[in-house]
């Protein structure tokens, strides 16, 4: 399930983004996407390529990994994202949902640190 109201756009200097043509309300969910879940030694092939910037760690251990389809290996990385998701390990599918009230035409965002306000630097950042 994806909002139809979504699209992805040009972002500049981060390629392509999610962008909502309709404002969203906090709390909404945006997308629940399906995910093909991969094993830790497909994990080490897949971070040698480019698909690593797309892939999430994946279990409680988080030593396998997925790619999720639908939009969500497009929402760009943000420390102050307006929107979170959530691994359902069980029903093998990441959902997507707004942490506060999302304008029309407005980037969506999530922390790929996992929770949506956590400022640990990311791998492809240094902000020492």
């Amino acid at each position: 399930m994806i909002l139809p109201h979504l699209f992805i756009a040009p972002t500049g200097e981060r390629g392509r983004g999610v962008f909502t043509s309709l404002a969203i309300k906090k709390g909404t969910v945006i997308e629940i996407s399906p995910v093909i879940v991969m094993t830790a030694e497909d994990r080490k092939l897949l971070d040698q390529t480019l698909l690593h910037d797309y892939i999430f760690e994946w279990g409680l251990r988080k030593k396998g990994c997925c790619m999720a389809l639908g939009y969500v290996p497009l929402y760009n990385h943000s420390y102050r994202s307006n929107c979170e998701y959530d691994m359902d390990y069980d029903q093998q599918v990441i959902s997507v949902r707004a942490v506060r009230a999302i304008k029309a035409g407005e980037e969506l965002f999530i922390n790929y640190n996992g929770d949506w306000d956590n400022g640990a630097p990311v791998w492809f950042e240094d902000r020492s």
